[in-house]
């Protein structure tokens, strides 16, 4: 299958959060699996690591192009690179107005203003890929930012092109908080009849919104996991797309995320002090752990539990409930390590728990990349207590490096932490502890029972290990896509 992979972000080339994860990594089993992939990126020179031009391969490709955004045009080109350790080929869309700027999509936490033409131009270009380098079997967009893309190869793109009138197209909704939401005079910019600019379409509350439209165009949909495709089809959960999702029928798949273990594994992880497994993990993880506590300044206490947080610190993921936790979060003798960014208040909130609490907790309002690692592989617990949470994915990298989740049973975080209980005690299929409602009691009676958990070696040898022994590889979660792409295809063979 030849399969076109679209996104705004994906690493090496350029990371916010777990997309990029989600669609290197996805692309990398797709190739293992036999399949010719080639993944599409904005080209942000000021995101790309030191050296990147050699390591990648990054050198100019095709024909130069002037696609219509709006009343006027906008040049651009491409470059070819390679994701590493891999077959798959990358092309980068260069249009240094749009994407030679500090960060993706936002400057000191504002959104750009020309978010919408920046991403129109990216889906238009998407289309002259198409045009210069396929035919293509699948297109698979992911998220707001290339939500125009469907509409435009369903309505323009296979009125042009006999190749392109066979290809299915998927797109993958990894938060549905996040629409691309614009004024209505942006519809312009699309070059899209303002007929389609319909409640049933691309109209919502009067506004231009690109991730209903992808969800409305694409001939399948899926999200990160299958709680989250049940749970946003509800009002709760839906952000007002509820009636889009729900009318997509059985053409909605959710599909858990899995982990990159050429990148997260505890056996290969090149960041952190040692290696290890399901048979090393207690003599080495004590001396990850050791490290971790070194490198954060934290006293070196072998016995205290290390409870760590690895987010974007906002309500969604559960800071609100930490901070009404108040002081019963820290009535114990854990150390605590949060890392991260976010809404200031949060922020401050975690800088004056390290103030207050110095010897207990440590702070680190930003995002380190071999630190996370570090903190993963040196951590005995882990907290997510997301609000909502499509799919996380530290709860995944979490059991495999042996360190047991606490959880807010929603999404992904439903479908993959197994909660602590007698019967899945004696079944061996425990991986955590999880919380039905949404409340810093409910929060703190798992806390505060993973703590004792900690406190019997046996019991938290066995949560440990059956997190670590677990298969959470993206080689079975590809063949589930390819499900959904000879889907998607089928919707057009004659």
């Amino acid at each position: 299958m030849k399969i076109l992979m679209t996104a705004s972000e994906a690493v090496p080339f350029a990371k916010t959060g777990g997309l990029a994860d989600v669609a290197s990594a996805l692309c990398r089993s797709l190739d293992q699996a036999g399949h010719e992939v080639l993944l599409v990126l904005p080209h942000y020179p000021q995101l790309l690591p030191h050296g990147a031009r050699q390591r990648f391969q990054i050198e100019p490709i095709g024909e130069e192009f002037s696609l219509p955004v709006g009343p006027r045009k906008s040049k651009g080109s491409f470059l070819s690179a390679k994701l590493p350790n891999s077959n798959v080929q990358v092309l980068l869309v260069d249009q240094p107005d749009y994407f030679d700027r500090p960060s993706p999509y936002v400057y000191e936490n504002i959104p750009y203003e020309d978010n919408c033409e920046r991403f129109v131009f990216f889906s238009r270009a998407i289309v002259e890929v198409m045009k210069q380098f396929g035919p293509y079997d699948i297109v698979h967009a992911n998220d707001w930012q290339t939500g125009l893309l469907p509409a435009l190869i369903d309505i323009e793109a296979r009125k042009q092109s006999a190749a392109i009138q066979r290809t299915g197209t998927v797109f993958t909704i990894h938060n549905l908080a996040f629409q691309g939401r614009f004024w209505h005079w942006d519809m312009v910019l699309t070059g899209l009849d303002w007929k389609y600019f319909n409640w049933k379409q691309m109209e919502f509350f009067g506004d231009l919104n690109l991730l209903k439209t992808g969800i409305v165009f694409a001939d399948m949909v899926t999200t990160v996991s299958p709680t989250y495709a049940r749970e946003i089809q509800s009002p709760d959960f839906g952000w007002g797309l509820d009636p889009a999702l729900s009318g997509r029928g059985d053409s909605l798949v959710g599909i858990l995320n899995g982990v990159d273990t050429d990148i997260w594994h505890p056996e290969n992880d090149r960041f952190i002090k040692c290696n290890y497994n399901a048979e090393t993990v207690e003599e080495k993880k004590a001396i990850c752990k050791a490290d971790l506590q070194k490198t954060l300044g934290l006293p070196e206490k072998p016995d205290a539990p290390i409870v760590a947080m690895i987010s974007r610190m906002s309500q969604q993921k559960g800071f609100d409930l930490l901070k009404k936790a108040g002081d019963r979060l820290l009535n114990n003798d854990a150390q605590f390590v949060f890392l991260g960014t976010g809404e200031r208040s949060f922020e401050q909130f975690v800088k004056e728990l390290s103030q207050t609490y110095p010897n207990r907790v440590a702070s680190l309002v930003r995002f380190d990349e071999e630190l996370a690692h570090k903190i993963e592989a040196g951590s005995d617990l882990f907290l997510m207590p997301s609000e909502f949470e499509p799919c996380g994915l530290n709860q995944l990298y979490s059991m495999l490096y042996g360190t047991v989740p606490v959880v807010h049973a929603v999404g992904g975080l439903a479908d993959s932490v197994v909660p602590v209980s007698p019967e899945t005690l004696a079944e061996k299929t425990a991986t955590g502890f999880s919380f039905e409602r949404y409340s810093a009691e409910a929060f703190l009676t798992a806390f505060e029972a993973a703590l004792a958990a900690y406190r019997d070696p046996e019991l938290w040898q066995q949560i440990r290990l059956n997190g670590m022994k677990q298969d959470l590889s993206w080689d079975n979660i590809a063949k589930e896509y390819v499900r959904v792409y000879e889907r998607a295809i089928n919707k057009h063979a004659k």
